[in-house]
């Protein structure tokens, strides 16, 4: 290692590389009213930076937004826009195990959709669980016919 390499790590100009925001898709719950709304909420996010496409479904009250941005920083600009929102607390209900568990079903929900909690496992001494597991891969005492 040169002189010239030792002082240039001392008095090198460079610029500091900014971490990259991963892409991903952002979905809010946002109360829609009217097109004028409809209008306000896309227009809004849209001009952030990073943002590649913004769908806004009125029905649902669903706004999806996806591009390299943070999600927090879309929902702050959603609300400033003068309207109630928050992530879109729903999952689909074929992906749930037990979708109609007491606290995943919601009435307000879109159809189709239940709230997406943490699920918990049924009993393990029910019934329809027993049978279930009866003939279950994962049981090492299961009955096996070959």
């Amino acid at each position: 290692m040169g002189a010239l390499d030792f002082l240039s790590d001392y008095f090198s100009v460079s610029t500091p590389k900014q971490k990259l925001k991963p892409m991903q898709t952002v979905e809010i719950k946002v109360k829609m009213d009217c097109e004028g709304c409809e209008r306000k909420v896309k227009s809004s996010v849209s001009n952030m930076k990073g943002v590649k496409q913004v769908e806004v479904n009125r029905n649902e009250s669903k706004v999806t937004v996806t591009g390299y941005v943070d999600r927090n920083k879309v929902l702050k600009k959603v609300q400033s826009t003068g309207k109630r929102a928050k992530f879109w607390p729903y999952i689909q209900h074929n992906l749930v195990a037990y979708p109609y568990v007491a606290q995943a079903y919601d009435k307000k929900a879109p159809s189709g959709y239940v709230r997406n909690i943490i699920q918990t496992l049924p009993s393990p001494n029910a019934t329809d669980e027993k049978i279930t597991t009866l003939f279950s891969d994962d049981n090492p005492n299961a009955c096996s016919i070959m």
